[in-house]
């Protein structure tokens, strides 16, 4: 549970369009179908690609240390609920909605509500990214569509 927070948090927080508070519209249109890596406060790194459903695929290395890890959470895990982006996760008492300030054209920062010290900072990858599994072999992050197919 604790890691999947951690991947949410960290793979959700890709939201921008202009320096300055991002509206929940806003941040869907800036993060939908792109790939960024990001860099949280206390290490954890990785990428994430963020599907229209509210799904996230991609990678997260708890504290920058140890293997890196593919992720995948589920379609509606990030809702939009008001003009905040939420995230939903069984198994959680809450769901944790998040602060989307947009860097620039290609960053932005997201943080937990009320907690803005925990936070992880996005930046949009121009490249088509991979990921490895606990074997070791290389996994392309693939959209939905052909995902479901397979």
């Amino acid at each position: 549970m604790l890691r999947g927070f951690a991947c949410l948090v960290g793979l959700l927080a890709a939201v921008p369009a202009m320096a300055g508070e991002m509206t929940a519209d806003e941040a869907r249109r800036f993060v939908i179908g792109k790939t960024f890596s990001y860099n949280c406060f206390e290490g954890t790194r990785g990428q994430g690609h963020v599907h229209a459903d509210g799904s996230v695929v991609g990678s997260i290395q708890f504290q920058g240390a140890g293997k890196v890890r593919y992720a995948a959470l589920p379609a509606n895990t990030l809702q939009v609920k008001g003009e905040s982006v939420c995230a939903s996760l069984r198994g959680l008492p809450i769901d944790p909605c998040f602060n989307l300030e947009k860097i620039d054209d290609n960053s932005f920062r997201g943080s937990i509500s009320g907690l803005g010290f925990a936070y992880c900072e996005f930046t949009r990858r121009t490249t088509r990214a991979s990921v490895s599994n606990d074997s070791g072999v290389p996994l392309g992050l693939r959209s939905s569509l052909t995902a479901e197919r397979n």
